[in-house]
């Protein structure tokens, strides 16, 4: 499979016209100012993304920046040191994390994640997020900003046995980054084929989400269509009834695309806070990050 290009910046433009290049060239500026922000690994791509995330508003971007590379240096079982290594390829083989290949009805771009192996046994959560924010940042990568993000999540495959193993430091960690400073605008999130026990699963997760995350959240049971209202059928994988891959077929390209691209991840590892010179002298914990949780909004997840 062919190396993965940036969305040219240029295009970025044209396709938001109320972002212009001065708007970057003033984060950029104001970056400078930040000695401990890798600004010379932040790409200007970088930029537009978190700009256009935060509504165009230039303060709650340059909060959203900060953030967004201190928790990729804070939370470092999600990612430290990324490498398409065996330990991403083992989990690449045990779920699959798939970018679809049309908008849902309401035009945003969509993420497919489901196990692909039951196996109780061969269950890491933090390798296998670790695993699935390596695929979403080569995506975003390759397309920059879209209208809205939507995540869908299949539960098949998930059982009770699974839930002992959803560790909580990792659970706080991804909704902590997806609800702050993840360069989205997060819209729906879908449950599919949600089990008997989606309760339990919900109580793990409930304490770590925000109502505004709550209210996007839509669960649909075992062999129901709803979930067509909002996606088109003909976008999902041919086991959930649809007209794209097989769930296996993708597994395969994904792997690939990876294994292709090892490059874009050595490069990413840049892209990390250097705590020692941070100007006001005190250095961020992963405490300091849950302790102010919220005190400011990352605009548009509603």
């Amino acid at each position: 499979m062919p190396i993965v290009k940036p969305f040219p910046v240029e295009k970025e433009f044209e396709k938001n016209p109320d972002i212009s290049p001065d708007d970057i060239r003033k984060l950029r500026e104001w970056l400078k100012t930040q000695p401990h922000l890798p600004e010379e690994h932040i790409t200007d791509l970088d930029l537009v993304c978190t700009y256009f995330c935060c509504d165009k508003s230039a303060e709650v971007s340059k909060q959203v920046l900060d953030l967004h590379y201190t928790v990729r240096t804070l939370f470092t079982q999600l990612f430290k040191d990324r490498e398409v290594n065996d330990a991403v390829l083992r989990s690449l083989s045990l779920v699959l994390a798939a970018p679809l290949p049309m908008p849902t009805v309401n035009g945003y771009r969509a993420i497919y994640c489901r196990l692909l192996d039951g196996d109780v046994k061969s269950f890491v959560l933090s390798e296998i997020i670790r695993t699935v924010l390596m695929v979403f940042d080569l995506w975003q990568y390759e397309e920059g900003t879209w209208p809205g993000f939507v995540l869908i999540i299949d539960m098949e495959l998930v059982s009770l046995g699974h839930l002992p193993k959803l560790e909580l430091l990792t659970v706080r960690q991804i909704l902590y980054f997806l609800q702050e400073c993840m360069l989205i605008k997060l819209k729906e999130v879908h449950f599919l084929n949600a089990p008997s026990f989606m309760d339990k699963v919900m109580m793990i997760l409930r304490p770590f989400m925000k109502k505004s995350l709550i209210d996007i959240i839509n669960i649909h049971e075992r062999a129901s269509e709803s979930v067509y209202k909002f996606l088109p059928k003909a976008s999902l994988p041919k086991e959930y009834g649809g007209e794209y891959k097989s769930i296996f077929t993708i597994r395969d390209e994904t792997i690939r695309r990876l294994q292709d691209n090892k490059q874009f991840y050595i490069d990413e590892n840049k892209k990390r806070v250097n705590e020692s010179v941070r100007a006001n002298g005190k250095k961020k914990t992963v405490e300091d990050l849950f302790g102010i949780h919220g005190s400011f909004k990352k605009l548009d997840i509603d």
